[in-house]
């Protein structure tokens, strides 16, 4: 057995000796989007500090803790923040919550962001539905011995953000009248904000937005074979595209603004994973 998946079973038996909740959904909350675990009903609580091992956040805006309890009848567990591979953490660290929250018995993974918007039809405040991602600089999170016991060696990466899910977010949004875009997310290291150049880079590839976070998160994911929904919220142009400096309050800000809306889309769309099974 490896180190990470020691590891890993080690905090599952430290979450398990404080909950036995068995969630079906796992979100993760981006940047200012922490609100969201404040609504539902809750169950239990675990900080990130009280796990053994468990890596915690140390960047605004990413509170470091687990949320179990109910979106209307579904059972949910929420990373409240995550960490970041900027703050210092090996990869395995960054991914380790996701799997976590798999190896808890969570079939579904709703990853959110908060982004820089590269396509001009974009504005601060969108939310954007990803279909597809690029990764940039950023350390593959399989990369080394293979953990069998997660999943196999040279997993597909043709589908990883589910279409079923996709169309409930679509759905959802509809419903609720929230204009909503589809693209394509890079995620590069951070911490400094993309240069114009990087910027111009990444919408040659094809990218409509960019952030620091999700895509390794994906990966492990789809590596243990769970669905996989994500929404970005659009917090400002990436550089180059807008003419003023960009700042994390900036993010914070518009992710606040964003918020009843990200509430009631996210919310809608666990209520669709439940009544669809």
């Amino acid at each position: 057995m490896s180190e990470i998946y020691e590891k890993l079973k080690s905090c599952l038996a430290d979450v398990r000796s404080r909950t036995d909740f068995v969630p079906e959904v796992a979100l993760v909350l981006g940047s200012g989007l922490g609100d969201y675990a404040d609504g539902i009903r809750q169950e239990c609580v675990v900080d990130y500090g009280d796990i053994k091992g468990f890596p915690v956040s140390t960047v605004p805006g990413h509170a470091g803790c687990f949320v179990f309890g109910y979106v209307g009848d579904v059972k949910v567990v929420c990373m409240k923040g995550r960490v970041h591979y900027y703050e210092g953490y090996p990869i395995s660290d960054v991914v380790m919550g996701v799997r976590l929250m798999c190896l808890m018995g969570a079939k579904t993974v709703l990853l959110t962001n908060a982004s820089g918007g590269i396509n001009p039809g974009f504005k601060a405040g969108d939310f954007m539905i990803l279909k597809d991602h690029i990764s940039c600089f950023v350390p593959n999170p399989l990369i080394g011995p293979n953990i069998e016991e997660l999943g196999t060696r040279f997993p597909d990466m043709s589908h990883v953000y589910d279409e079923d899910l996709r169309q409930m977010l679509k759905d959802t949004a509809r419903e609720l009248s929230i204009d909503i875009k589809e693209g394509v997310y890079a995620q590069l290291t951070g911490p400094s904000f993309e240069s114009p150049a990087e910027i111009q880079m990444l919408k040659s590839l094809g990218a409509d937005a960019v952030g620091m976070s999700t895509v390794v998160e994906a990966i492990c994911a789809n590596h243990m074979g769970r669905k996989i929904g994500c929404v970005s919220c659009v917090c400002n142009m990436a550089a180059g595209i807008q003419k003023t400096p960009l700042t994390h309050d900036e993010v914070q800000a518009a992710a606040a603004e964003a918020a009843p809306k990200f509430k009631a889309l996210i919310t809608g769309t666990i209520e669709k994973i439940g009544a669809a099974k």
